[in-house]
């Protein structure tokens, strides 16, 4: 209790900021500690020192009629700026990649808000155009000059596998990740036949923060044939796309519609998933436990896929024992149940009473409402079981337009 109220006060304190007149919550207000770097994935620089962050390091950037936060006694800002073009509040360099950390507003604040109100926008600005994009991409597949072809074949990986695009990244200085534009030879291997298909691509690449991306995919035959071109002559280590980068991809799409980046394909495809899967699998009949599942299948066949994986959770085998045992407990008093009805039944038979039957009556009642019970735990065992590897936060937050959830 101590411990809470104490972090209480800090939150008071430094967790929050005015912005425009209005009392916004901050994100992360606290800087990392120093410490030895782990970074995620096979980093290369992992296990340097990280050192500690000293007001001397901080950029304050506030308004310039606001009172300007105090720093440490004996210690000074390394400047005050007011730049009301950025969305952050304070930042500093880390020493290990040289890069800016930032404090920002929480998500929930209006900032960030209207950031993803325009984010799912332009997605749906993309439903309206997107056959026609497809349309397009296909055809460029027999176009004449191989970088053409070569960024229709990648367009349609981003939008048929919610593939990241794959920016440029400085070598030996991040772990060895790639997105679409950035895939080696190596990354795929080509099964003109496999498990009873035709022409199925094979993916096995580190995508981000090092998480696998392993999948067989069955593609279009053009594909196919591009793919074979695009391999030939070429050592594992060479670039698949060797004509194309994020820029020149990025470009291409904001002249096919206004704000469309390559991103933008990946909110789109999850968000429809979403809207497809629930309509697919709710029954309105169910009750609350049922269409919840079905509301979390749908949220998996969205991570799935955007690739939103997790290492199953240590307390998995543990919880799942618990919930074993209340379903075996609730099933005992199932049976019990039953056979209270049936005896009740018997004595209705034999007396016909008034009273005899509202005990019948009674005990039905009991009996749904256990049968309900073991249904739902039942449900909640299914759905922890389909779900121990699948994060499904990730696209709740970044990836489906609220909307969709409200309107279901």
């Amino acid at each position: 209790q101590k411990l809470k109220e104490e972090a209480e006060k800090i939150q008071e304190e430094y967790g929050y900021c005015i912005l425009d007149g209005h009392r916004e919550k901050i994100g992360n207000f606290k800087t990392e500690p120093p410490g030895l770097f782990r970074g995620r994935g096979d980093h290369p620089k992992m296990g340097m020192l990280k050192k500690r962050i000293m007001p001397e390091d901080v950029v304050i950037n506030c308004s310039k009629d606001s009172k300007i936060p105090e720093p440490p006694e004996g210690h000074k800002w390394k400047e005050v700026r007011f730049d009301n073009t950025v969305t952050w509040l304070a930042s500093w360099t880390e020493n290990i990649q040289n890069t800016l950390k930032y404090i920002m507003l929480n998500p929930s604040s209006k900032l960030k808000g209207e950031k993803d109100w325009h984010k799912y926008e332009v997605a749906r600005r993309l439903k309206d155009v997107v056959h026609k994009i497809r349309a397009q991409y296909q055809a460029d597949w027999k176009a004449k000059e191989m970088k053409t072809r070569q960024r229709a074949v990648a367009l349609y990986f981003i939008d048929k596998l919610a593939l990241r695009a794959g920016n440029e990244k400085e070598e030996g200085e991040t772990a060895d990740t790639v997105g679409c534009c950035s895939l080696r030879v190596e990354h795929i291997k080509l099964h003109p036949e496999l498990g009873g298909q035709e022409h199925v691509v094979e993916f096995d690449f580190l995508g981000k923060d090092s998480i696998r991306y392993y999948n067989k995919v069955a593609v279009e035959k053009m594909v196919f044939r591009n793919l074979q071109l695009f391999m030939k002559n070429k050592d594992p280590a060479d670039d698949l796309f060797d004509r194309l980068n994020t820029n020149i991809l990025n470009r291409h799409l904001q002249s096919l519609m206004d704000g469309l980046s390559a991103k933008v394909f990946r909110t789109y495809n999850a968000s429809i998933t979403l809207q497809e899967q629930l309509k697919a699998l709710t029954n309105s009949e169910d009750n609350v436990a049922g269409k919840l599942l079905s509301y979390n299948r749908a949220n998996r066949a969205v991570a799935i896929l955007c690739n939103h994986q997790r290492s199953t959770p240590k307390t998995f085998e543990k919880s799942m024992q618990n919930l074993q045992a209340k379903i075996d407990a609730k099933k005992q008093q199932v049976e019990e149940a039953q056979q209270e009805l049936k005896k009740a039944e018997d004595e209705l038979e034999e007396t016909k009473d008034a009273k005899a039957e509202g005990l019948v009556e009674k005990k039905k009642k009991l009996l749904e409402r256990l049968e309900e019970q073991l249904a739902k735990l039942n449900v909640q065992a299914t759905d922890k079981e389909e779900n121990k590897q699948i994060a499904l936060g990730t696209s709740k937050l970044n990836y489906l337009d609220p909307r969709i959830s409200i309107a279901w």
